[in-house]
């Protein structure tokens, strides 16, 4: 029987699968044979399988296969993802932009698409959220401004998870756990509250999960994250993750310019115009210093 492993805890792997061969679906308890550990395959949340039933009514089993996978993600260990879905709050706490570009630098270094998700909508009295939506949708990203407290915009939210297996990750106590929640209602996620002194959420996810929302639609959701370290990336290819430098970069004086000092560069133009946000530069100037003083290993 086929299924989609959707947790893994201390050697057991829980396959979500949708029953055939006379057994029924539901959520089995599996081990992993021995020779993926012979092979050095280890198998991931997301992965799509082949197990064996050993016991259908009390629903155990044994992986038997890995099927091909589609992808692999390394922070989070997933396979099979399609896109991620990545949650910052229009207030309490603010955004921090920095981080949301680095984790969006990350996805796109494994070719993951994003949608950005500001939520807390019910509490914008100032109407900063279509702001920061414009903002990265100006830079050609798809977004989406909600409510997890009202509903507002969770149709729509909908609509870009149904039929894909999204990754859903975002710092504390922008009101993710509470998202996953409004988007389906088999799995209750503990939601926590906001520190008072640091503006900062307290991470109630523990482990990574997959929840399956509605027919071949699946919500990976991961531990909160603080810090995302960029790897594997030269400060010379930090542009192309800029997608609206593109249209200014034929202005820059010197090929390969890296937009930081050089005279006559068309992106610094280009943001003192205001055509390329200062907010988006500065963070690119900030994790270029970042690349240019990282060792090398």
């Amino acid at each position: 029987m086929r299924g989609k492993i959707i947790r893994g805890i201390g050697g057991f792997y829980y396959v979500h699968t949708l029953g055939e061969n006379g057994a029924g679906p539901g959520v089995y308890e599996c081990r992993a044979r021995g020779i993926f550990r012979r092979d050095h395959q280890k198998p991931l949340v997301g992965d799509d399988v082949e197990m064996d039933v050993l016991d259908g009514e009390k629903q155990i089993g044994n992986i038997r296969r890995l099927l091909p996978r589609r992808n692999e993600l390394i922070r989070p260990a997933a396979a099979n993802v399609d896109q991620a879905l990545v949650i910052f709050s229009i207030v309490s706490p603010r955004p921090g932009f920095n981080l949301l570009d680095r984790f969006l630098i990350m996805m796109k270094q494994q070719e993951i698409p994003c949608v950005v998700c500001f939520n807390k909508l019910d509490l914008d009295a100032g109407g900063e959220g279509e702001s920061c939506r414009r903002l990265y949708a100006d830079c050609g990203y798809e977004t989406v401004l909600v409510s997890a407290k009202d509903g507002t915009g969770i149709a729509r939210l909908k609509s870009l998870l149904d039929q894909k297996t999204t990754t859903v990750a975002g710092p504390s106590g922008v009101g993710k756990s509470s998202l996953v929640n409004c988007l389906q209602s088999g799995v209750h996620m503990e939601t926590g509250l906001i520190s008072e002194k640091l503006q900062r959420g307290k991470h109630t996810t523990r482990h990574t999960e997959l929840i399956a929302a509605w027919e071949n639609t699946y919500i990976l959701d991961t531990p909160g994250f603080s810090s995302l370290q960029l790897f594997n990336l030269k400060k010379e290819e930090l542009s192309r993750f800029y997608p609206e430098f593109a249209a200014y970069e034929n202005r820059c004086r010197f090929r390969g310019c890296a937009h930081i000092a050089e005279p006559v560069c068309g992106v610094r133009d280009a943001v003192e115009q205001g055509a390329v946000s200062r907010i988006r530069y500065d963070n690119y100037c900030v994790l270029y210093e970042e690349l240019k003083h990282a060792k090398s290993f």
